[in-house]
């Protein structure tokens, strides 16, 4: 994993927001899914870390972007959501720990169109005195531009399906099943690429 992605930890990231502005607008969900490469030399899953979390002091929440997440009440004591601060330094040593693991010097956020979770992953940690922070921050995979290389298709659902995956309508829009289904599209076009590749130069048949 350190040399394939030259030091970077690729990890999958969806988050779930009360609108489009991380600097004024809730952040209502997180998931980083973390990746590894199997012993057959495949880009897998490995495990996802995710946190409900609770708006900060002065949130805006757009009604029509709670009704496009399904989040109704972000203050529902089902929902278990952590303070903004708790809930990312919970998901960032997780991912520290993976990017140590892997002896990698960073992390790198991958996403579908994934300048909006990065906005809000800086933006959220920043209002939150969070430090360190494991994520580029600026850089990052987007699996909207690879799959429209790899399948001509750029939106997710349409992306995953033509990568072979199955997408579920009604999980869709949740944080956990966006990166996980964002991860499975990321490992396909990797998987695929160096398989690609190898043949290439002629070490498969």
């Amino acid at each position: 994993m350190a040399t394939r992605f030259r030091g970077f930890l690729p990890v999958v990231v969806d988050v779930e927001a009360g609108g489009f502005n991380p600097a004024t607008d809730a952040l209502l969900e997180v998931a980083a899914v973390l990746l590894d490469f199997n012993s057959e030399g495949r880009l897998v899953q490995t495990a996802t870390h995710a946190e409900n979390v609770l708006p900060f002091p002065g949130a805006r929440l757009d009604p029509a972007a709670l009704e496009f997440t399904g989040i109704h009440d972000p203050w529902h004591p089902f929902r278990g959501a952590l303070e903004e601060g708790e809930a990312l330094r919970k998901v960032f040593a997780a991912v520290r720990a993976a990017v140590r693991n892997a002896g990698c010097t960073r992390a790198i956020l991958v996403g579908h169109n994934p300048g909006l979770d990065l906005g809000y992953i800086n933006t959220a940690a920043t209002r939150a005195g969070v430090k360190r922070n494991p994520f580029h921050p600026f850089s990052t995979f987007d699996t909207a531009t690879l799959a429209g290389v790899a399948y001509g298709q750029t939106v997710l659902a349409r992306a995953a399906r033509s990568a072979g995956l199955e997408w579920d309508e009604s999980r869709a829009h949740t944080a956990i099943y966006d990166a996980e289904i964002t991860a499975a599209l990321f490992c396909e076009i990797v998987n695929r690429w160096d398989t690609g590749a190898e043949k290439e130069k002629g070490t498969l048949p």
